[in-house]
């Protein structure tokens, strides 16, 4: 294992430093080796392992190549160490995203357009009155999605949407079980589109910690 560590670092040390850029391709396996002072195998080990998080992109037939490394891509490894999460660590994914939403929020008033704003009308007007919470929370994750992309910051849109996934079954699990939460969700989605129209950057902010804290605090009280 120390072996293969020496070998992803040195092959970090070469992205690192612009030896090898998004795109490029690695040299062959013999010649890398050879330059980086290591054994094929370890070479191969460090190869599988920078695949898996996607730093590396592994075509058969073709060779290996630095991926483009677009904060998206990087961050779909997250997504996977999430899916482990435990029932009893939803809290803590729940207070990261209370953080991390009101934040991109609040980016997107200024930028958001009202094409985008539009649509999100649209969608909670499709919605109707009284929708199916399975249909609610599909929409609430697009919703979120919609406007966090509109933030502008990639890295912030891939971290909260790595983060979404611990969170939907705590949603629909409210929405069974709370009397009102269906409709004071889509009260908090119509108020945080109004708050973006009117590119209040705080009012946005202060409607979606309500939205996000409002489920956070339900969960706390169930357990």
């Amino acid at each position: 294992m120390a072996v293969t560590d020496e070998a992803i670092e040195k092959i970090k040390g070469m992205i690192v430093s612009g030896a090898l850029r998004p795109g490029d391709r690695l040299p062959k396996e013999s010649e890398l080796a050879a330059e980086l002072g290591l054994s094929r195998n370890s070479l191969r080990e460090a190869v599988r392992a920078l695949s898996l998080i996607r730093i590396l992109d592994v075509r058969q037939g073709d060779g290996t190549y630095v991926t483009s490394l677009d904060p998206q891509l990087l961050l779909e490894a997250l997504s996977f160490v999430v899916d482990f999460h435990r029932d009893d660590t939803v809290l803590e994914f729940l207070a990261v995203r209370r953080i991390l939403e009101p934040a991109a929020t609040a980016m997107a008033a200024s930028r958001i357009s009202e094409e985008r704003l539009d649509a999100l009308g649209a969608q909670l007007d499709a919605l109707g009155e009284r929708p199916s919470v399975e249909e609610l929370v599909a929409c609430d994750l697009d919703f979120h999605r919609g406007i966090v992309q509109a933030s502008g910051n990639s890295v912030l849109c891939s971290l909260l949407d790595g983060l979404s996934g611990p969170t939907t079954r705590a949603r629909v699990w409210r929405g069974l079980t709370q009397e009102d939460a269906v409709s004071r969700t889509l009260h908090e989605h119509r108020a945080i589109v109004s708050a973006l129209r009117d590119r209040d950057a705080e009012a946005a902010r202060a409607w979606a910690t309500v939205h996000v804290a409002s489920v956070e605090q339900w969960l706390r009280s169930t357990l």
